[in-house]
């Protein structure tokens, strides 16, 4: 069989394709290099963290260097090590790297159960979304995810924040602002892993109906990732722990379940810890992103009117 010299040429280039490509490192031979074939080829995370070091003192790709040994150091279980190294060394990184640092360290917070540095952290990078600070004032960034590049809108972080803030609230068994925080995040960008820890957070709250009729959303396939085989098995078994009653009413809309009034002269607002600035500038993107049935969401009118016993 004779093969075209556009075949040709093409198998000549999958021969000699480069090293670095085949192993998805960096050119060159500094310590940032060394560090990641380290990581990448050898699979020693131990020597990846030493060059990972060598390459921060010596200026050598420092962004990529300090997030990097962070992600590592996460997975050997020395996350507290991490916390501090970034602290210690971002004020030598780009501006542009502080926002996926940030997110490096919320992900290093959650694993550790610091949920109150958390919250503090997810709260900043929302002021930063609402004024307009965020992905260096772009509708869109490139994100990393197994090696492949996507591109994330505003809007899908900031519905990612609001869920990591609800898991956050959760961890502090306040399941009151979780649920009020995993509502609008859903308002904004729904799918099922955020349903599900908003069901935990009614059936928490002994409001197994409510619960019941979120769970439904999923599992009848409302929602983005309905077809998600762990959403909908998680679905399945808090449905199965749930106590036996009276069938609940016909499930109504997606947002109808989302957007469901809470009484403002009840305890269900009491305890949110959202600040005034923080309320007044989430509630401009829910004007924007929310769906337009109310001109302003019932949750916002509450909180404005217990701003006086909302903490800081």
């Amino acid at each position: 069989m004779e093969w075209s010299s556009s075949e040709k040429s093409w198998g000549k280039k999958e021969k000699e394709e480069p090293y670095h490509v085949i192993h998805k490192v960096p050119c060159g031979d500094g310590p940032y290099v060394k560090a990641k074939h380290a990581q990448l080829v050898q699979k020693d995370l131990e020597g990846a963290i030493v060059w990972f070091w060598k390459a921060i003192n010596a200026g050598d790709r420092v962004d990529s260097a300090l997030k990097d040994m962070a992600v590592v150091m996460k997975q050997m279980d020395r996350t507290e090590e991490a916390i501090e190294a970034i602290k210690s060394f971002r004020g030598r990184c780009s501006k542009q790297s502080q926002e996926s640092l940030d997110n490096v360290l919320i992900d290093l917070y959650k694993k550790c159960g610091k949920a109150d540095e958390q919250i503090v952290l997810i709260k900043q990078k929302l002021r930063l979304i609402y004024q307009g600070e965020a992905f260096n004032g772009k509708p869109t960034k490139t994100a990393r995810s197994h090696g492949k590049k996507f591109q994330v809108s505003v809007r899908q972080e900031t519905s990612k924040l609001l869920g990591n803030l609800g898991w956050a609230y959760m961890q502090k068994t306040n399941y009151i602002a979780a649920e009020v925080v995993y509502k609008k995040a859903q308002m904004i960008d729904p799918d099922t892993t955020k349903a599900c820890n908003l069901a935990v957070c009614l059936i928490k709250q002994a409001r197994d109906d409510e619960a019941h009729l979120v769970l439904e959303e999923v599992l009848r396939g409302r929602l983005p990732g309905s077809c998600n085989t762990k959403s909908r098995a998680r679905a399945q078994e808090l449905l199965l722990d749930l106590k036996p009653r009276q069938p609940p009413p016909p499930p109504p809309l997606s947002s109808e379940v989302m957007g469901r009034n809470l009484d403002p002269s009840s305890s269900e607002v009491m305890g949110l810890n959202l600040d005034q600035d923080f309320v007044d500038g989430l509630e401009r993107l829910m004007h924007a992103w929310a769906p337009s049935r109310s001109k302003r969401l019932p949750i916002f009118e509450e909180i404005s009117s217990f701003r006086d016993q909302l903490a800081c």
